[in-house]
């Protein structure tokens, strides 16, 4: 609050970065679908229960090695000048990184829920969305 500057732009830094990701998780997620067909037919057909797996496994498993890494943030956050931080400073656990993105994912696939939550983000004044409060952790610019 004391420093507007680490949230300038946040917003539309947040929209073009959740672009890139979504590029990257997409990707990822195909290469998931590969390996478990591979895996199906190596197995009989066994393997290809592990299909629903697949893209919580990518999804959550992405955000909780990035934003819960070294880097505080994904790849295109990075790219964007963005990280995370926990609502005191402190950096992010995978665990609350995968919990971030759970309510994100939840959120993006129903309008009653999507709305609300990034509407708040227009008038916070750290630019937070409702998931961001509710995991306890904030986008900032990197220094």
């Amino acid at each position: 609050m004391t420093q507007p500057q680490l949230f300038d732009g946040i917003i539309g830094k947040r929209f073009v970065a959740f672009l890139i990701d979504a590029t990257i998780i997409t990707l990822l997620t195909v290469l998931g679908f590969v390996a478990v067909l591979i895996l199906g037919i190596v197995t009989l057909g066994l393997g290809w229960l592990l299909f629903a797996l697949v893209f919580p496994v990518v999804g959550l498993g992405y955000n909780a090695l990035t934003i819960g890494g070294p880097n505080s943030a994904t790849i295109g956050q990075r790219l964007m000048g963005l990280e995370w931080r926990t609502w005191f400073g402190g950096k992010v656990s995978p665990l609350i990184a995968a919990f971030h993105a759970l309510l994100f994912w939840v959120s993006l696939g129903s309008a009653v829920l999507w709305l609300p939550n990034v509407l708040w983000a227009l008038f916070d004044p750290q630019k937070r969305c409702l998931h961001d409060i509710f995991a306890g952790i904030v986008a900032i610019n990197r220094r």
